[in-house]
Protein backbone atom coordinates (compact mmCIF):
# COMPACT_ATOMS: atom_id res chain seq x y z
CA UNK A 1 0.00 0.00 0.00
CA UNK A 2 1.43 3.55 -1.06
CA UNK A 3 2.11 5.74 2.01
CA UNK A 4 -0.02 9.07 2.23
CA UNK A 5 -0.15 11.55 -0.13
CA UNK A 6 -0.19 14.06 2.58
CA UNK A 7 2.11 13.35 5.15
CA UNK A 8 3.93 10.24 4.06
CA UNK A 9 2.73 8.21 6.93
CA UNK A 10 2.16 4.19 6.26
CA UNK A 11 -1.09 3.35 5.33
CA UNK A 12 -3.44 1.41 7.61
CA UNK A 13 -6.51 0.93 5.15
CA UNK A 14 -6.43 2.57 1.88
CA UNK A 15 -9.13 4.94 2.74
CA UNK A 16 -7.52 7.45 5.26
CA UNK A 17 -4.77 8.55 6.85
CA UNK A 18 -4.51 7.77 10.68
CA UNK A 19 -1.93 9.63 11.05
CA UNK A 20 -3.10 13.11 9.69
CA UNK A 21 -7.04 11.94 8.97
CA UNK A 22 -6.33 12.52 4.92
CA UNK A 23 -9.21 11.13 2.91
CA UNK A 24 -8.00 8.60 0.18
CA UNK A 25 -9.55 9.06 -3.32
CA UNK A 26 -10.63 5.79 -4.62
CA UNK A 27 -10.75 4.21 -8.63
CA UNK A 28 -12.26 1.59 -7.31
CA UNK A 29 -14.23 -0.62 -4.30
CA UNK A 30 -11.23 -2.06 -1.70
CA UNK A 31 -10.73 -4.74 -1.33
CA UNK A 32 -12.46 -5.60 2.11
CA UNK A 33 -9.95 -7.04 4.40
CA UNK A 34 -7.90 -4.39 3.00
CA UNK A 35 -10.50 -1.63 4.06
CA UNK A 36 -10.00 -2.84 7.72
CA UNK A 37 -6.05 -3.32 7.55
CA UNK A 38 -6.60 -7.42 8.02
CA UNK A 39 -4.77 -10.30 6.42
CA UNK A 40 -6.79 -12.37 4.24
CA UNK A 41 -8.13 -15.58 6.65
CA UNK A 42 -11.39 -16.53 7.26
CA UNK A 43 -11.07 -16.19 10.46
CA UNK A 44 -12.11 -12.68 11.61
CA UNK A 45 -12.51 -11.27 15.52
CA UNK A 46 -16.27 -9.77 14.88
CA UNK A 47 -15.76 -7.71 18.35
CA UNK A 48 -12.56 -6.01 17.10
CA UNK A 49 -14.07 -5.56 13.65
CA UNK A 50 -17.14 -3.88 15.02
CA UNK A 51 -14.33 -1.39 16.77
CA UNK A 52 -12.30 -0.75 14.43
CA UNK A 53 -14.90 0.30 11.94
CA UNK A 54 -16.45 2.88 14.91
CA UNK A 55 -12.49 4.08 14.74
CA UNK A 56 -12.46 4.45 10.85
CA UNK A 57 -16.03 5.94 10.29
CA UNK A 58 -15.38 8.61 13.43
CA UNK A 59 -12.01 9.31 11.03
CA UNK A 60 -14.08 9.92 7.89
CA UNK A 61 -17.14 11.13 9.08
CA UNK A 62 -18.55 13.24 6.47
CA UNK A 63 -20.03 15.90 9.65
CA UNK A 64 -16.00 16.72 10.16
CA UNK A 65 -15.47 17.17 6.26
CA UNK A 66 -18.31 19.70 5.57
CA UNK A 67 -17.63 23.40 5.10
CA UNK A 68 -17.87 24.87 1.80
CA UNK A 69 -15.72 22.24 0.23
CA UNK A 70 -18.33 19.82 -1.29
CA UNK A 71 -16.00 17.63 -3.11
CA UNK A 72 -14.18 16.52 0.13
CA UNK A 73 -17.66 15.54 1.87
CA UNK A 74 -18.69 13.25 -1.22
CA UNK A 75 -15.20 12.16 -0.63
CA UNK A 76 -15.62 11.00 2.96
CA UNK A 77 -19.31 9.85 2.16
CA UNK A 78 -18.15 7.30 -0.58
CA UNK A 79 -15.65 6.03 1.77
CA UNK A 80 -17.54 5.94 4.68
CA UNK A 81 -20.06 3.88 2.26
CA UNK A 82 -17.24 1.47 1.28
CA UNK A 83 -16.15 0.84 4.72
CA UNK A 84 -19.99 -0.11 6.06
CA UNK A 85 -20.07 -2.56 2.72
CA UNK A 86 -16.43 -3.87 3.77
CA UNK A 87 -18.11 -4.23 7.32
CA UNK A 88 -21.16 -5.89 6.01
CA UNK A 89 -19.40 -8.42 4.28
CA UNK A 90 -16.70 -9.47 6.76
CA UNK A 91 -19.16 -10.08 9.69
CA UNK A 92 -21.47 -12.42 8.03
CA UNK A 93 -19.62 -15.66 7.35
CA UNK A 94 -21.33 -16.99 4.50
CA UNK A 95 -20.32 -13.65 2.79
CA UNK A 96 -16.92 -13.81 3.81
CA UNK A 97 -16.21 -17.57 2.37
CA UNK A 98 -18.40 -16.65 -0.58
CA UNK A 99 -15.87 -13.43 -1.01
CA UNK A 100 -12.69 -15.82 -0.45
CA UNK A 101 -14.28 -18.59 -2.69
CA UNK A 102 -14.48 -15.90 -5.65
CA UNK A 103 -11.11 -14.26 -4.63
CA UNK A 104 -9.20 -17.43 -4.74
CA UNK A 105 -10.21 -18.32 -8.42
CA UNK A 106 -12.61 -20.67 -7.17
CA UNK A 107 -15.98 -20.64 -9.29
CA UNK A 108 -19.23 -18.90 -9.26
CA UNK A 109 -22.34 -20.20 -8.65
CA UNK A 110 -23.66 -19.29 -11.81
CA UNK A 111 -20.26 -22.06 -13.41
CA UNK A 112 -21.18 -24.50 -10.66
CA UNK A 113 -25.14 -24.50 -9.67
CA UNK A 114 -24.98 -27.74 -7.71
CA UNK A 115 -24.83 -28.90 -4.06
CA UNK A 116 -23.48 -31.52 -2.40
CA UNK A 117 -25.12 -34.56 -3.53
CA UNK A 118 -25.47 -35.74 0.14
CA UNK A 119 -27.64 -32.96 0.92
CA UNK A 120 -29.99 -33.69 -2.37
CA UNK A 121 -31.66 -36.06 -0.33
CA UNK A 122 -32.40 -33.60 2.41
CA UNK A 123 -33.43 -30.92 0.31
CA UNK A 124 -36.37 -32.78 -1.62
CA UNK A 125 -37.59 -34.15 1.90
CA UNK A 126 -37.34 -29.94 3.04
CA UNK A 127 -39.09 -28.94 -0.27
CA UNK A 128 -41.79 -31.60 0.22
CA UNK A 129 -42.68 -30.57 3.66
CA UNK A 130 -42.75 -26.45 2.25
CA UNK A 131 -44.80 -27.39 0.11
CA UNK A 132 -47.14 -28.97 1.68
CA UNK A 133 -47.07 -25.98 4.19
CA UNK A 134 -47.99 -23.41 1.18
CA UNK A 135 -51.33 -22.44 0.71
CA UNK A 136 -52.42 -24.40 4.03
CA UNK A 137 -54.32 -22.93 6.94
CA UNK A 138 -52.52 -21.22 9.66
CA UNK A 139 -53.19 -23.56 12.25
CA UNK A 140 -53.41 -26.84 9.85
CA UNK A 141 -50.83 -29.69 11.14
CA UNK A 142 -48.76 -28.98 8.13
CA UNK A 143 -48.38 -25.88 9.13
CA UNK A 144 -47.32 -26.14 12.25
CA UNK A 145 -44.70 -29.47 11.67
CA UNK A 146 -42.77 -26.14 10.26
CA UNK A 147 -41.36 -25.22 13.69
CA UNK A 148 -38.87 -28.23 14.00
CA UNK A 149 -38.23 -28.01 10.21
CA UNK A 150 -36.96 -24.31 11.00
CA UNK A 151 -34.55 -26.22 14.23
CA UNK A 152 -33.67 -28.26 11.55
CA UNK A 153 -32.65 -26.27 8.72
CA UNK A 154 -31.34 -23.21 11.51
CA UNK A 155 -28.83 -26.80 12.61
CA UNK A 156 -28.21 -27.76 9.21
CA UNK A 157 -26.44 -24.86 8.26
CA UNK A 158 -24.45 -23.96 11.49
CA UNK A 159 -22.98 -27.52 10.64
CA UNK A 160 -22.08 -26.42 7.11
CA UNK A 161 -20.62 -23.05 7.97
CA UNK A 162 -18.40 -25.17 10.25
CA UNK A 163 -17.53 -27.35 7.92
CA UNK A 164 -16.97 -24.35 5.18
CA UNK A 165 -14.63 -22.59 7.74
CA UNK A 166 -12.26 -25.65 8.37
CA UNK A 167 -11.68 -25.76 4.66
CA UNK A 168 -10.52 -22.29 4.91
CA UNK A 169 -8.30 -22.58 7.28
CA UNK A 170 -5.76 -22.40 6.17
CA UNK A 171 -6.68 -20.71 3.05
CA UNK A 172 -5.98 -23.39 0.16
CA UNK A 173 -3.92 -21.78 -2.52
CA UNK A 174 -5.44 -20.23 -5.60
CA UNK A 175 -7.06 -22.52 -7.89
CA UNK A 176 -6.95 -25.44 -5.96
CA UNK A 177 -10.02 -28.26 -6.27
CA UNK A 178 -11.25 -27.95 -3.04
CA UNK A 179 -12.84 -24.80 -3.51
CA UNK A 180 -15.31 -26.60 -6.06
CA UNK A 181 -16.38 -27.83 -3.21
CA UNK A 182 -16.38 -25.29 -0.82
CA UNK A 183 -18.69 -23.38 -3.87
CA UNK A 184 -21.26 -26.51 -3.72
CA UNK A 185 -21.18 -26.64 0.29
CA UNK A 186 -22.00 -22.41 -0.17
CA UNK A 187 -25.11 -23.02 -2.57
CA UNK A 188 -26.59 -25.26 0.18
CA UNK A 189 -26.18 -22.52 2.31
CA UNK A 190 -27.81 -19.79 -0.07
CA UNK A 191 -30.77 -22.81 -0.30
CA UNK A 192 -31.27 -22.73 3.18
CA UNK A 193 -30.79 -19.04 3.59
CA UNK A 194 -34.16 -19.16 1.19
CA UNK A 195 -35.89 -21.95 2.64
CA UNK A 196 -35.20 -20.44 5.83
CA UNK A 197 -36.87 -17.06 5.20
CA UNK A 198 -39.98 -18.85 3.60
CA UNK A 199 -40.58 -20.64 7.12
CA UNK A 200 -40.05 -17.60 8.56
CA UNK A 201 -43.05 -16.01 6.75
CA UNK A 202 -45.26 -19.07 6.92
CA UNK A 203 -44.86 -19.13 10.68
CA UNK A 204 -45.38 -15.49 11.11
CA UNK A 205 -49.56 -16.20 11.13
CA UNK A 206 -49.04 -19.42 13.19
CA UNK A 207 -51.19 -19.83 16.33
CA UNK A 208 -50.47 -21.98 18.80
CA UNK A 209 -53.47 -24.66 18.77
Amino acid sequence: MDPCSNCHSRLETPLVCHSCHHLVPLDRAPNPYAAFGLPLAFGVDKEQLRKKQLQLTRLMHPDFFGGENAALRKLAERNTAELNRAYELLKDDAARAEWLVRELGGPTQEAVRDMPVEFLMEVMEWNEALEEARGTDARSPKRMRLTPLRAELTERRRVLLEQIAANLDPLPPVGDPRLVQLRRDLNAVRYLDRALAELAELLLFCTPR
